[in-house]
C-alpha cells in the first residue's frame, strides 16, 4: 500500500514537472543571443519554411523544436503575414507566434529632409521599404502616375515634401508614393493653388523656383527677397542665371565657386544657357522656401550676391552696376580666403 502511494506521488511529480516544462516552453523566454531587440523581416510571398529559416539564420530563436510545435498548434503556418516585426529579448514562443499571427508590424518612420535627385529618393525608399529600386524607378517614370498630381516625369520630385512619413515595411511602391502624394495634395490646398495661379505659376513651377531659393540660402529672412528676384526675372523674360542650377547640371553639389567653364555645361538645368524655369526641381525645398515664393514681396530687385562678410546673408540690387560692385566685394573676399 505504501509503495502504491509512493509510486503515485512520483508519477504526480513527473506529470507536474512535464507540465511545468511545457508551460516554460510556451511562456518562458526563447529568444536568441541578441542583447535587446532585433527586427525580423518576412518578405511578401514567404511561407512558413521561409519564416523558420529567417528565425534560425537571424538567431531569433534558441529552441526551434518547441517553437515549431507551438506554431503548428496555433496554426501559424497558415497565417504567415509579411512585414517588419520587432523581436524583443526574452519573448516567449507564445509572444512571438502571437505577434506573427496577428501581423503586428513595427511601422517604418521615413524622415525625408532635403533630397536632390530621383536617385536620392529611390535610395531612401529602397533602403527602408520592401519594394526594390527598379519598381520605384519605373513608377516615377510612369506618366499615368505622375499625371494624377498634375506633374510629369521631370517635375515628379515636386511631389516629395520634407516630412516624416509612416509606412508598413511591405507597403507596395504604388501605395508608398500615393501616401506621399496625399501629403502633397494636403499641402497644395485651394489657398496655395490660388496664390500660385496669381503669380502665373503652377504648384510644380512654384516648387522648382523654391528649390533654387532653398539652395541659394538657409537664411529664412532672405528667402522672400531672393524669390522676388527670380519672379522679377521671369516676368521680364530675363534668364534666371542661378548658380545652384549649374551645380545640379554638373552633378556636384560641393562646388563653392562657379567658374566660366562650368557655365558651358550643356544641360536644360543650366539657367545661364537656357532661359526660363528649369524642367524640374533641383532639390526638395523646405516649406519656408515654398511659402517664400508664394508670399514674395513686391521689389525691384533683379540681382543678389552673397555678402562679403560670409554671414550667409545677401546684398540685393536693382541695377547691374550695383550688382557688379556687390559681386566684386564678394570676389575679393573669396580671393582673400583662397576659395576657388
Amino acid at each position: 500500500m505504501a509503495n502504491n502511494k509512493k509510486g503515485g506521488s512520483i508519477f504526480t511529480l513527473v506529470v507536474l514537472a512535464l507540465l511545468l516544462f511545457g508551460a516554460y516552453r510556451v511562456w518562458g523566454p526563447n529568444t536568441g543571443s541578441f542583447v535587446e531587440s532585433e527586427y525580423l523581416y518576412i518578405r511578401t510571398g514567404s511561407d512558413y519554411e521561409a519564416v523558420k529559416r529567417a528565425l534560425e539564420d537571424g538567431d531569433f530563436i534558441s529552441d526551434m523544436f518547441s517553437f515549431h510545435l507551438l506554431a503548428k498548434a496555433r496554426k501559424l503556418p497558415a497565417r504567415i503575414r509579411p512585414g517588419k516585426y520587432k523581436i524583443e529579448k526574452g519573448m516567449s514562443n507564445f509572444d512571438i507566434i502571437r505577434l506573427l499571427r496577428n501581423g503586428k508590424q513595427t511601422p517604418v518612420k521615413l524622415v525625408i529632409n532635403k533630397l536632390r535627385t530621383k536617385k536620392d529618393l529611390i535610395r531612401i525608399l529602397d533602403t527602408n521599404l520592401e519594394p526594390d529600386s527598379i519598381t520605384f524607378s519605373q513608377l516615377l517614370q510612369d506618366p499615368s502616375f505622375t499625371s494624377e498630381y498634375g506633374l510629369d516625369t521631370n517635375t515628379v520630385m515636386a511631389l516629395i515634401l520634407p516630412d516624416t512619413y509612416e509606412f508598413f515595411w511591405n507597403t507596395s511602391a504604388s501605395n508608398a508614393l500615393k501616401t506621399i502624394g496625399k501629403n502633397y495634395k494636403r499641402f497644395w490646398d485651394t489657398a496655395r493653388v490660388r496664390q500660385a495661379t496669381a503669380l502665373g505659376l503652377t504648384p510644380a513651377k512654384v516648387t522648382i523656383i523654391a528649390s533654387i531659393v532653398d539652395e541659394e540660402t538657409n537664411k529664412t529672412e532672405d528667402k522672400p527677397k531672393i524669390a522676388s528676384v527670380y519672379l522679377n526675372r521671369i516676368k521680364i523674360g530675363m534668364a534666371l542665371q542661378a548658380d545652384p542650377t549649374v551645380k545640379f547640371a554638373i552633378g556636384d553639389f560641393t562646388i563653392r565657386r562657379i567658374t566660366g567653364k562650368m557655365l558651358e555645361v550643356n544641360s536644360p538645368y543650366n539657367t545661364y544657357m537656357h532661359a526660363g524655369i528649369p524642367p524640374g526641381p533641383i532639390c526638395t525645398p523646405s516649406f519656408s522656401s515654398i511659402d517664400a515664393v508664394l508670399n514674395a514681396p513686391k521689389t525691384n530687385y533683379l540681382y543678389f550676391c552673397a555678402k562679403e562678410d560670409f554671414s550667409g546673408y545677401s546684398n540685393f540690387a536693382s541695377t547691374f552696376e550695383q550688382q557688379i560692385r556687390n559681386a566684386r566685394a564678394y570676389q575679393r573676399a573669396l580671393n582673400a580666403r583662397g576659395i576657388h
